[in-house]
């Protein structure tokens, strides 16, 4: 293992997007963390649910997924947007298609595209542009040749774009055989069999049709969307095993068929430190399942036994999004999901193995119960050491429109909360100078313009995308590290540890940070697979280590330098 050189330095979006030299001195406390620019970058897309005022099919109030990924290898974050359209097009209806933007930072900073746009629409040279009823994507390295391929869920058959390496893609799915024609939601790629290949797994909704449609009330007895209970149509979803020959679903051989559900959300995680790779998957209203991995892709359902099917109370809740994250920084990675309104959103602490619902003791609750929350994503925003948290708002029901709202039934805030420390957060309300609200949906985490802080992509449903930039007073330094495995452009399930150290009251004083190379979390979404450090003031990094996939040893890195992206090779 090694570190190669530094892969580049802050590259600037155009006006809009120029970053701001902010610190913690001199400062507002209040002043806000994310401002959006998605007009002025470019990204110019809107969201088509495709639902008319009279009709609540229920595949029509949950999408719409978002990706970032560098997909031609320059170094930038792009942004592949994942469209929904129309279940059943009318008479010359015909669906909006996915979409992928291009950053051109790089072209930019070199003079070949000055004063352009941040982002350019390049689908169609691409061929990327799926015009499936979309839900989610996941991205990797399938077939280890340094690109990244892209796989998407749909209501109905799904489809995987391979890299060819030049800015355009190929739709294999076919040869591949992981179409699936069920109703997908998120999706992750992941080493489920230690075998250095990337395999795939799929969650599913309900097997759904029109013809299971059935009309629902809300509270105020208008006609809505329905709970997913009141169809009786849980699923159970997929799992991939890469071969020599491509891809087998291995689904029943491994057990998955065991357990069914209303699926939305995954995370994948060696969650019980045993060197192999474990499937969470959130579910809505039916309890979750943790699939524990005992070696070689071999399976089981331990959710109920290890005390994170349910909540504290014994009741399955509306999981949405999902994120192992190691909140407490004990080295044991934790668990926390977004649920519906009059639901908090759930935070288990990991013991070792076994989960408890802690909930009440982070501060993540009170807020979360009069908000349907589904994107979520924790980051050290400000740089200060902690992890903070920005989650992602919109009804499923018609609640009563907020006047300030706008015109949208289902709109509701989103929420930033900052991290105090160990398991303790506080409400920062939208983050934002100004309101911020939709029908929120898919929410990807990532460094767009390489500034060394983390950006928010929100899609909301019916509505044009939103691009928070941070531009959150920053406390301290930070810094980015890329993981390559031995033969596939990222090291997906990699567990990187940052040793930091400060001299208090004349000792000194080791402080570790634990993060997950995992770019699928959140909610129908693809992350920057990227780990980053958020280092406190008065700190210095005192070591650097990585856990790669498979195994359950640290191999230190050599020289890390803060403020800079560096890219570790296993």
């Amino acid at each position: 293992m090694h570190v190669l050189p530094r892969l580049r330095s802050a590259l600037l979006l155009p006006v809009g997007l120029a970053a701001l030299s902010l610190s913690a001195q001199g400062q507002d406390p209040a002043a806000p963390w994310f401002q959006e620019e998605a007009a002025s970058a470019g990204l110019d897309w809107k969201h088509v649910s495709g639902a008319p005022a009279d009709r609540h099919w229920f595949p029509e109030i949950m999408g719409g997924g978002v990706a970032l990924l560098d997909y031609d290898g320059d170094g930038d974050l792009d942004v592949y947007f994942v469209q929904s359209g129309y279940l059943i097009p009318e008479d010359g209806q015909t669906s909006p298609t996915n979409r992928l933007f291009k950053n051109m930072s790089v072209e930019r900073v070199a003079g070949e595209n000055p004063g352009g746009a941040g982002f350019v629409d390049v689908t169609e040279t691409a061929g990327v542009g799926d015009d499936g009823y979309g839900m989610g994507v996941a991205c990797g390295d399938y077939d280890g040749d340094g690109d990244v391929d892209l796989y998407v869920t749909n209501v109905g058959p799904n489809r995987f774009y391979q890299n060819q390496g030049n800015g355009t893609f190929k739709d294999i799915t076919a040869r591949l055989k992981v179409g699936d024609g069920r109703w997908g939601t998120s999706t992750a790629f992941l080493d489920a069999n230690s075998d250095g290949k990337l395999d795939l797994f799929v969650v599913n909704n309900l097997n759904w049709s029109p013809g299971i449609e059935t009309p629902c009330n809300n509270y105020r007895n208008k006609p809505d969307f329905c709970s997913p209970n009141n169809y009786n149509a849980q699923s159970t979803d997929v799992l991939f095993i890469q071969g020599r020959l491509g891809y087998s679903d291995y689904s029943r051989k491994r057990g998955l068929h065991l357990t069914a559900g209303n699926g939305l959300g995954v995370a994948c995680a060696d969650y019980d430190s045993d060197g192999d790779t474990d499937i969470y998957v959130a579910n809505d209203a039916t309890p979750n399942a943790l699939w524990n991995n005992n070696g070689k892709d071999n399976f089981t359902d331990v959710a109920l036994a290890g005390g994170c099917a349910v909540n504290s109370t014994g009741t399955p809740e509306a999981g949405m999004g999902v994120q192992w994250v190691d909140v407490n920084q004990d080295g044991w990675f934790d668990l926390f999901m977004t649920h519906i309104r009059r639901e908090t959103n759930t935070f288990y602490m990991n013991r070792k193995g076994r989960f408890r619902d802690m909930t009440n003791m982070t501060g993540l609750g009170p807020d979360s119960v009069r908000l349907t929350g589904f994107g979520m994503g924790f980051h050290d925003f400000n740089l200060d050491g902690r992890l903070d948290l920005y989650v992602a708002n919109g009804a499923v029901q018609a609640w009563g429109r907020d006047e300030s709202y706008g015109e949208d039934p289902y709109a509701e805030p989103n929420l930033l909360y900052r991290g105090l420390g160990g398991t303790r957060f506080e409400s920062l309300g939208e983050g934002t100078a100004s309101p911020v609200v939709g029908s929120s949906r898919g929410a990807a985490f990532g460094d767009i313009d390489n500034d060394g802080d983390v950006d928010v992509v929100v899609v909301d449903r019916d509505a044009h995308v939103k691009l928070l930039r941070n531009v959150a007073p920053r406390a301290g330094s930070w810094l980015g590290v890329e993981l390559r495995g031995a033969r596939f452009k990222t090291a997906v399930g990699a567990v990187v540890r940052l040793e930091t150290s400060s001299l208090i009251e004349g000792e000194v004083v080791t402080t570790s940070q634990y993060r997950l190379a995992d770019p699928a979390y959140s909610y129908l979404a693809s992350n920057d697979p990227r780990v980053h450090f958020g280092i406190a003031p008065g700190h210095e990094v005192s070591g650097l280590f990585v856990r790669w996939p498979g195994s359950t040893e640290e191999t230190k890195v050599e020289g890390p330098t803060t403020g800079s992206y560096i890219t570790v090779q296993r």
